[in-house]
């Protein structure tokens, strides 16, 4: 998925990007994620001035995640927003007033794909839950409290006070 900024700049119409783009590799690692559906990319490349090239639109996929509570599979629908500035540099240093927001490249032609695959990993949810409420695992027996108590005793002591837990109790002499 390329654009070519000396086509671009000379074109009367916007370049229209539709692809469908793999990135399933790029969350190998993580365990909270268990499947993830290709991203469909839509795209348009406008020329913005002077060597200067915006890209906006939108990214569309499914992530399914653990629910971070109680580990059951998430669905997840992601739209995320692209928009990006690309300014071509003609010198091989950067300009000393540098603008945070232009991503600067030396070549003519860019190749959106790390791009789109950054855009797709920093709109990843940290977690997600299945619904607002849930419940989550007991923290003794690992049963789902979503689907029904345990016979736990979850009564929580705070630990400054764990000391006098017995102190009340009747003591047979």
């Amino acid at each position: 998925m390329n654009i070519h900024f000396r086509k671009l700049a000379n074109a009367d119409e916007p370049l229209v990007l539709h692809e469908v783009v793999d990135v399933s590799r790029i969350v190998t690692g993580r365990k909270d994620i268990l499947a993830v559906a290709p991203l469909s990319v839509d795209l348009k490349a406008l020329p913005a001035g002077t060597d200067s090239v915006n890209v906006v639109g939108t990214l569309n996929g499914e992530v399914d995640m653990l629910c971070s509570r109680c580990l059951c599979e998430v669905k997840s629908k992601l739209n995320i927003p692209f928009a990006e500035t690309f300014k071509w540099l003609k010198q091989p240093i950067l300009p000393e007033d540098e603008d945070e927001e232009l991503i600067y490249i030396k070549d003519e032609i860019v190749d959106l794909i790390p791009y789109v695959e950054e855009n797709f990993v920093l709109h990843l949810p940290d977690s997600v839950l299945c619904k607002a409420d849930c419940l989550g695992l007991c923290q003794k027996c690992g049963q789902n409290l979503n689907e029904g108590t345990c016979s736990c005793d979850n009564t929580v002591i705070d630990p400054r006070l764990a000391a006098l837990k017995g102190f009340f109790t009747k003591q047979d002499d």
